[in-house]
């Protein structure tokens, strides 16, 4: 968003008479939230007047021009700023040039090194870049559109600019803090890496389709163990502290049951597990195969009706329901599958917490997972081998308790899933794009995206109690 007046001057001169504009606070969205796709503009966030606060509190002190390692930090930022675009900073190009003049201002020599100097010579900068600063990061820390979280505490929250500036004031080294947060994860950097570098190939304005890829990347860790699940190309991922320990495929939702782009905690692994049908699946598909064929096709798919989804549930006489007014939507029922070699869990669940009925799971139609597109599912994430994935979460080998259905072994520490959606990654430096089965991608200016096929090898080595009804 442009105003009369050059973005530079407004900022800087609010920087040096201690005020700065009147900027509108966006506050986070729910986490549960979907989000259209847009840039953050620096209008958008009050960084300037807490910028002043901060530097008012603590004495005046600087950051980036405190000594000469902080000042190799502050050189980083034009570099940083000038990609912001990528990062849905829409004024970073302009942020990059008012940080480069504050730095030639400030840089020769650093701060307290000139004969006379005194501290605070360069306030007016530092504050500049600080401001620069806080605007970057908050615009990394957006809420990511469509994203659902199960667990609230894997939503990441919009950082206060004091935060933001304590957090590179106390950091040990401010050089490597920077670079830690603009790299956000290794996903996320080699995507913005490639297309940083088609964009200085011709490509100048950022290509719709790889800032909403971008954005879907944004919300995975930086470290820890976590698994991803890219439901665009059908393939899980083990990462630990960055790095892919183990991939496998899966299959996932057809294009008119999607598989949502969710995060959770799993806590435990699920041995021999239920199949807890959707009601509105019991509607459609087994209610109206009662009517035809009477309950003992309950008998021989082993489906037998339940009270309700709790652990206290009692089994009802499938001959006291009315199928018709299941069929019709005035009755609802709880139909389940017994555990056994045809059930649709398979022979592992791993759930967890969410409103969609969205779990991981084992499979009986191993012969899907040969297929180059697997979108079979009514929306939960079917994975190849379920026994190996259980061995990675456990951290040993994985064995059931009993032959009992439902049973629960618990992982030492709960291990965060991210089911996203990318269909843009980075292969051997270059952007590359598989088809949008979902129909979730802004279209591409003409020109701006090429279409070109994700290699299978580029995908497979491209660095609680769930709700008791589950979609398979």
């Amino acid at each position: 968003m442009r105003t009369g007046r050059p973005l530079s001057s407004i900022v800087a001169a609010a920087l040096l008479c201690g005020a700065a504009p009147a900027l509108a606070q966006q506050a986070p969205a729910p986490a549960s939230a979907t989000l259209a796709p847009a840039l953050v503009t620096t209008h958008s966030l009050p960084a300037s007047p807490a910028v002043n606060v901060y530097y008012q509190l603590r004495g005046n002190a600087p950051i980036w021009f405190r000594d000469a390692a902080a000042t190799e930090a502050a050189k980083l930022l034009p570099a940083i700023l000038e990609r912001g675009q990528l990062d849905g900073l829409a004024d970073g190009p302009d942020l990059a040039r008012m940080v480069e003049a504050a730095i030639a201002r400030a840089k020769d020599p650093p701060l307290g090194t000139r004969p006379g100097s005194k501290p605070g010579s360069f306030l007016a900068e530092d504050k500049l870049l600080s401001a620069a600063w806080v605007q970057y990061v908050r615009a990394l820390k957006a809420p990511v559109a469509g994203m659902t979280y199960g667990d609230p505490g894997l939503a990441p929250p919009v950082p206060k600019p004091d935060r933001i500036l304590d957090d590179a004031q106390k950091a040990s080294s401010l050089l490597q803090h920077v670079q830690s947060v603009a790299a956000v994860n290794p996903v996320y950097a080699q995507l913005r890496d490639a297309a940083w570098n088609r964009s200085r190939h011709g490509a100048l304005a950022p290509d719709p389709r790889v800032a909403a890829n971008l954005d879907r990347a944004r919300m995975l860790p930086a470290s820890g163990r976590y698994v991803l699940v890219n439901a665009a190309t059908a393939q899980l991922w083990m990462y630990e502290d960055g790095k892919v320990q183990d991939t496998m495929k899966v299959v996932v939702g057809k294009r008119d049951t999607p598989t949502p782009m969710l995060a959770g905690t799993i806590h435990y692994v699920t041995f021999n597990p239920y199949w807890n049908i959707p009601t509105d699946v019991a509607r459609k598909n087994v209610a109206p195969l009662v009517l035809k064929r009477g309950t003992a096709y309950l008998r021989a798919a082993r489906y037998e009706v339940v009270s309700d989804w709790t652990g206290q549930a009692t089994v009802l006489d499938p001959e006291t329901i009315d199928w018709q007014a299941v069929v019709d939507g005035t009755r609802e029922v709880h139909v389940r599958q017994l555990p056994g070699p045809a059930n649709m869990m398979g022979a592992l669940k791993f759930g967890f917490v969410n409103d969609l009925g969205i779990y991981l799971h084992d499979t009986p139609f191993k012969e899907l997972l040969g297929k180059s597109k697997r979108n079979f599912s009514l929306g939960c994430v079917r994975v190849e081998d379920a026994t190996r994935l259980a061995r990675w979460f456990l951290g040993r080998e994985p064995v059931a308790p009993s032959s009992e259905p439902e049973q629960y072994v618990r992982l030492d520490k709960g291990v965060p899933v991210y089911i996203t959606y990318l269909t843009a990654v980075a292969d051997g430096g270059r952007l590359a794009f598989v088809d949008d089965v979902y129909g979730r991608d802004p279209r591409a200016d003409t020109g701006l995206a090429e279409l070109q096929p994700i290699p299978s090898s580029a995908s497979a080595s491209a660095s609680g109690a769930g709700i008791p009804a589950s979609r398979r």
